[in-house]
């Protein structure tokens, strides 16, 4: 993915189109799983990615309106590339721990982007820096309740 720009900021668009990209695919992936669960255990995981969808596409729409502000494109679904093969619905729809996992892995590539555009706008773009920042507090929070989830669940085994 390159950004479509005539901006010095070439470099941070790239990875606010990556980052934004991230968001889209993570709210299409819990929206299957909200849906395709089945199970008791489910419920509460069901919820918690309900909730969980309008804030990602929140996110979405602040690294969408960034892109722009910063000079760059913001790119259709074309442009786009699918990459969350751990969030991908299971095939027994009561694999909640599947689901599970794949959120924190999905939440762990998120943070890992949020790092690199903090990073990348140390000293060169300060607005994009706190938007990343506080970004990155909304993941590693979704990252810290599935993590919880998972003990939870994994407790329950023993």
């Amino acid at each position: 993915m390159t950004a479509k720009n005539n901006s010095d900021n070439g470099r941070i668009i790239d990875l606010l189109i990556r980052s934004y990209n991230a968001e889209i695919e993570t709210v299409m992936n819990y929206l299957a799983n909200a849906v395709n669960l089945d199970g008791i255990k489910a419920e509460h995981i069901k919820k918690s990615l309900d909730a969980d969808i309008a804030e990602e596409l929140g996110h979405a729409r602040q690294l969408a309106a960034r892109i722009k502000v910063i000079g760059g494109s913001v790119p259709g679904s074309l442009d786009l590339n699918w990459s969350q093969k751990m969030l991908q619905p299971p095939k027994k729809s009561t694999d909640v721990v599947a689901v599970i996992k794949g959120v924190i892995a999905a939440e762990e590539e998120a943070i890992r982007g949020y790092e690199a555009i903090i990073q990348a706008c140390e000293g060169e773009d300060y607005v994009t820096q706190d938007l990343a920042i506080t970004i990155l507090g909304d993941e590693q929070n979704h990252r810290r309740e599935f993590i919880g989830f998972l003990k939870e669940l994994e407790a329950d085994r023993s």
